[in-house]
């Protein structure tokens, strides 16, 4: 593999790291907006394009005993709760908006059992704006699902680093490379995490080679006669 990429792939990993360390709070806070806007619209009559989808699937679901005008009322205030818990993030909100939306599920997916004439009616069986709707809120579902594994109870994403088998492998180097390695970062003004990265190596590797380094160094001018005072 040319030097070109090794760079590239030493950027690839930079990203990498990056996303194992925000991707989940990005997440979080789309799908928290997302929740918290379509749940305002259904506070106003015949602006969400879902109301009618949601009064009838809810007026099967509880056989009728709640009125239209409460069930969305309801259904726009969980989903806006499930929004701001989202957007704020702290531990107990998050459990128990996890809880809530899980409740939701049926809700949200109960009108591809109770209604897919309707989901479903467009030229050759294509999704209606009201199907799309509801394929919208399963991504949603999808999305809260890897929200909840990566932030529920301590849960988090985690990043193997990659095992190398190249010029670059630390195995394969020779002592003069690790030793340009140690001076690149020690004398060269770089950080040891930005060397690392580029070189696709472990800080513990190089604190290694340091330490050898060093140590080497004080023999050698130890035992230099010409040196002597």
């Amino acid at each position: 593999m040319t030097a070109l990429g090794h760079r590239f792939i030493a950027l690839e990993n930079v990203f990498h790291r990056l996303l194992i360390r925000h991707s989940i709070a990005v997440l979080r806070i789309a799908v928290g907006a997302t929740f918290l806007a379509f749940g305002i619209l259904k506070y106003f009559p015949g602006v969400s394009p879902a109301e009618r989808l949601a009064t009838d699937t809810t007026n099967v679901l509880f056989l009728g005993l709640v009125p239209p005008d409460v069930a969305i009322v309801i259904i726009a205030t969980m989903e806006c709760f499930i929004g701001i818990c989202f957007l704020i993030g702290t531990g107990t909100l998050m459990r128990v908006a996890i809880w809530v939306l899980a409740a939701q599920f049926v809700g949200i997916l109960s009108p591809l059992l109770i209604e897919p004439g309707a989901l479903f009616s467009g030229p050759h069986h294509a999704p209606t704006l009201e199907g799309q709707y509801v394929l919208k809120d399963v991504t949603l579902v999808a999305a809260a699902m890897v929200i909840a594994a990566g932030t529920f109870r301590g849960g988090k994403l985690v990043r193997e680093e990659p095992q190398l088998h190249s010029a670059l492998d630390p195995e394969l180097m020779n002592a003069e490379r690790k030793l340009e390695i140690v001076l690149s970062a020690t004398l060269g003004g770089r950080s040891v995490a930005e060397v690392c990265d580029e070189q696709e190596i472990s800080e513990a590797a190089f604190y290694e080679w340091r330490d050898v380094t060093l140590a080497a160094a004080a023999d050698a001018l130890e035992k230099s006669p010409g040196l002597e005072r």
